[in-house]
């Protein structure tokens, strides 16, 4: 993938993995920010520990979005609606937009191991909801911790890849596989996305308990890969209707 990737918060310990990751694989990568210098930084700091042959850049999430045909969202879930509402000029027809954001409680003084409810359903589906007409939307890379992407090792953990378009999905499954150790898994629809947000508020409850670091989730019993995603697509359609029953009013 030649073309640049833009990371949207990009300055968070999330972002920051993802683009040290990206740029190691020889990805073009502009980090975006609210604040262009602290991004210009960051992109400094990342292209210092990968070498000269490193392509990133930093910028003001506007004009970082402007740039570039695939962005990734990696901000708090209190700024993602706020966020996006400012980029809806920025944002080029054909755009893929790959959501990251959890909507975990702890952005509103909230456990960290808690999820709020989003009217929309998931995080992602609110930025589907916002994003202009022409922009495609993927939801990935919540599960993977921060701590393993700012490190130098393989990550153990599968990523689950939801979206109604399939463009958005095969972006997003060949940026995940980018990252050593990384497999990609079609989880479906976008819908979807609301179970693999809260697998990661478990992650996190997990990390508590065990005093952990880098928890992550691996599908198995995938026989092969084609047969691997139809069997994720049914593993998260089914536990959705199952959280749709539970919503569903009694009586």
């Amino acid at each position: 993938m030649s073309r640049p990737i833009a990371i949207l918060g990009g300055t968070g310990p999330a972002g920051l993995g993802l683009a040290l990751r990206w740029t190691r694989a020889g990805e073009t990568v502009i980090i975006g920010s609210r604040d262009a210098k602290r991004a210009q930084e960051a992109g400094a700091r990342i292209a210092a520990t990968v070498g000269p042959e490193a392509k990133i850049r930093g910028n003001e999430n506007s004009a970082a979005c402007a740039a570039a045909d695939v962005c990734v969202l990696t901000v708090p879930f209190d700024g993602q609606a706020e966020l996006l509402k400012q980029l809806k000029t920025a944002f080029k027809p054909g755009t893929v937009l790959i959501d990251a954001t959890v909507p975990l409680a702890a952005t509103v003084g909230g456990r960290p191991s808690r999820v709020l409810g989003v009217w929309q359903g998931s995080a992602a589906q609110q930025s589907a909801e916002l994003v202009p007409r022409g922009v495609a939307v993927a939801a990935a890379f919540h599960n993977i911790s921060a701590d393993l992407l700012n490190g130098d090792g393989p990550i153990d953990c599968d990523v689950i890849v939801c979206s109604d378009d399939d463009h958005a999905r095969t972006v997003a499954s060949e940026l995940a596989h980018k990252l050593p150790g990384v497999r990609a898994i079609d989880g479906g629809k976008l819908e979807n996305a609301r179970i693999v947000e809260q697998i990661t508020a478990l992650l996190i409850g997990l990390n508590i308990r065990y005093q952990a670091h880098g928890t992550g989730i691996r599908i198995t019993g995938l026989p092969d890969r084609q047969s691997g995603l139809g069997s994720a697509r049914n593993i998260l359609g089914s536990a959705h209707k199952i959280l749709r029953e539970q919503d569903a009013p009694s009586g």
